[in-house]
């Protein structure tokens, strides 16, 4: 199925449109199946998603009927600045009426081998028979500047039979070692919304999107994203997708 392209004037455009999508599926997927899974990611484009979710789409949302899972995940403790959880629950979580115990964190303070053993133990208990993982109402994804999303970079296996992974990577200034889910999920969701914003990334999401070239997953991680039987939607920025057309004449 072909990807969804949605492109926006700016960071807060694209944000709202972002938490609408988490509205529509949360109601949609409560009503069907009586509960959200949902997968958060990190980073700096989903921050004002999550203020938004926080403040003016809070009372939208059934948070009773909601579980939060992430994409990957820092090996760092909870409480540190580089943890995705972290960014998630001083901005989200702690300013809602949700569960403690629908909250999934990956627990990178295990070290990556034992963290990924630890969550997909957790991912099996929300599983989708006959898979021994849930499949996700909604994910969330980034793309980094060389075409990882989560903790998928170039250059790491293509194929995997494994929901979750442990990873040793080098990326910018960021620790090496992180724990990721694997295209096996992903590619199983309901929906996955990508999100990106900013020209530094247009050149990559040109040839990640391209109906031209061909094909590298291998050095375009997100083409790894190719969804089964669901939605795969991008949302960019009016910076992030400049360099679309070129591509697309």
């Amino acid at each position: 199925m072909k990807p969804e392209v949605h492109i926006f004037k700016d960071m807060e455009a694209l944000s709202r449109a972002a938490a609408s999508s988490f509205v529509d599926q949360a109601r949609q997927s409560i009503r069907e199946r009586g509960r959200f899974l949902v997968v958060l990611n990190g980073g700096s484009t989903p921050v004002r998603l999550f203020q938004l979710l926080a403040t003016d789409f809070r009372e939208q949302v059934d948070w009773q009927s909601v579980q939060v899972f992430w994409g990957d995940e820092r090996c760092v403790p909870p409480d540190d600045p580089g943890s995705n959880y972290r960014q998630a629950h001083d901005l989200l979580l702690n300013r809602l009426s949700l569960p403690v115990a629908h909250v999934h964190r990956i627990r990178g303070e295990l070290g990556p081998a034992e963290a990924a053993k630890d969550y997909a133990r957790t991912l099996k208990s929300f599983s989708s028979p006959p898979f021994p993982w849930p499949r996700f109402d909604l994910v969330y994804l980034g793309i980094g500047e060389d075409g990882h999303t989560a903790s998928l970079f170039p250059g790491s296996p293509v194929e995997t039979a494994e929901p979750v992974l442990a990873v040793t990577a080098h990326y910018q200034d960021r620790p090496a070692s992180r724990v990721t889910l694997t295209p096996v999920v992903f590619n199983k969701a309901w929906m996955v919304a990508f999100m990106a914003t900013g020209g530094s990334k247009a050149a990559t999401l040109a040839a990640v999107l391209s109906d031209t070239h061909t094909r590298n997953p291998e050095l375009y991680p997100a083409q790894r994203i190719q969804l089964e039987d669901g939605r795969l939607v991008w949302l960019l920025d009016e910076a992030a997708a400049s360099r679309l057309h070129q591509e697309r004449k």
